[in-house]
């Protein structure tokens, strides 16, 4: 690592980011708490929260628009994962190039990233990173040679499969269950060879353990939840995956959507039940494999119009029964662009180190984009 990235992480940090060597600086807790600071206090969180590096696992960005600009800064966003179109191929570069120009028309809130080193970049120049990628890679249509093309457009994460069987492999909610594809596997491997990561969330539980073992480099689960506290969703992953997942250095991001964490949401389902996840997976997979994420507009669901007509009904036929769509869908809480201000507040007072609260809001996703992005 270079002196300026070096410096850099230092001012970031809070805590005690002095280490030589990047792994050391992920690796090990920012600090053990704020200097001379009870950390229960929630000024000081808001300080912490402030100075820290926050990536959202997955934002879906359908529909940005002004609104989504005038949320960045309140969400204290350093960067996020898109969910871009991938539909097939012409739609996929249509919806890359769409985002190039976003970035390009706002260089001074917008920067795109393919490196760790951009996230550190957008903190410094108070600015958003976007990282590209799909929630599916029918876009490869049948062509491996697709993926590279695909990278050189600027894609860093593909996600293997959607809900349905693909190419690839089965998804979360097929009949089936036989894992990947031949064609899969190579696909992996050309991933692995360009530096792209594999993401998991949306695939089949036996899709799931082969991304993991087959993958060479550690593969995510961007966007999930812990199966032990929602039993029998199929979206959700096992302690086994999440440990075999951590156990390669992968990182498993918590989703913000209410109905994926638990039934009657605002009810039993709260932000307590969110913080119950994260808790779940940090004792299965450890403090260094669990990081946040919404998937959802940045704004928040309520704020981009969801009602019960437009965004309920529609899933009802979407998704099987098993995905257990709940209305309303979201915790208020997490429902608006300050979510993982409240997130770092409520590990606060879970007991949590400022080091480690640093660790989930974004210094995991970010030692994981410098290991697996190239």
């Amino acid at each position: 690592m270079n002196n300026e990235r070096r410096s850099i992480l230092k001012m970031l940090s809070i805590g005690a980011l002095a280490q030589s060597q990047i792994s050391n600086v992920f690796a090990s807790s920012a600090g053990k708490a704020l200097s001379g600071v009870d950390s229960s206090n929630q000024k000081h969180i808001e300080e912490l929260f402030k100075k820290s590096i926050v990536i959202d696992g997955l934002v879906i960005p359908k529909g940005w628009n002004q609104d989504s600009f005038e949320a960045l800064p309140k969400s204290g966003y350093t960067g996020f994962a898109t969910s871009l179109t991938s539909y097939n191929l012409k739609l996929a570069l249509n919806s890359i190039n769409e985002w190039h120009q976003r970035i390009e028309d706002n260089p001074n809130k917008l920067l795109l990233a393919t490196t760790a080193a951009d996230f550190i970049k957008a903190k410094k120049e108070n600015k958003t990173a976007v990282l590209f990628g799909f929630q599916n890679s029918t876009m490869i249509e049948r062509s491996i040679d697709n993926i590279n093309l695909l990278y050189e457009k600027g894609t860093r994460w593909i996600q293997l499969t959607y809900n349905q069987r693909n190419l690839l492999g089965d998804g979360s909610t097929e009949r089936t269950n036989s894992g990947l594809s031949d064609f899969g596997i190579e696909a992996v491997e050309r991933m692995n060879e360009l530096g792209i990561i594999v993401d998991l969330s949306h695939c089949g539980p036996k899709t799931t353990d082969d991304g993991i073992h087959f993958s060479k480099a550690p593969a995510s689960c961007n966007h999930t939840m812990c199966e032990a506290l929602h039993r029998n969703h199929p979206r959700a992953k096992t302690d086994k995956q999440i440990k075999a997942l951590a156990d390669k250095g992968g990182v498993v991001g918590i989703i913000s959507l209410g109905y994926m964490l638990g039934p009657k949401v605002r009810k039993e389902t709260t932000l307590e039940t969110y913080i119950d996840h994260i808790d779940h997976a940090v004792k299965v997979g450890g403090i260094d494999h669990v990081g946040v994420a919404s998937d959802f507009a940045i704004q928040g669901l309520e704020a981009t119009g969801a009602t019960k007509e437009n965004w309920y009904t529609p899933r009802l036929t979407r998704f099987k029964p098993s995905y257990k769509v709940q209305w309303p869908a979201w915790i208020p809480e997490l429902d608006e662009p300050e979510r993982f201000l409240n997130v770092a507040k409520a590990l606060d007072r879970r007991g949590y180190s400022t080091g480690d609260i640093e660790k989930i809001l974004g210094l995991n996703w970010l030692r994981y984009f410098d290991e697996v992005l190239k």
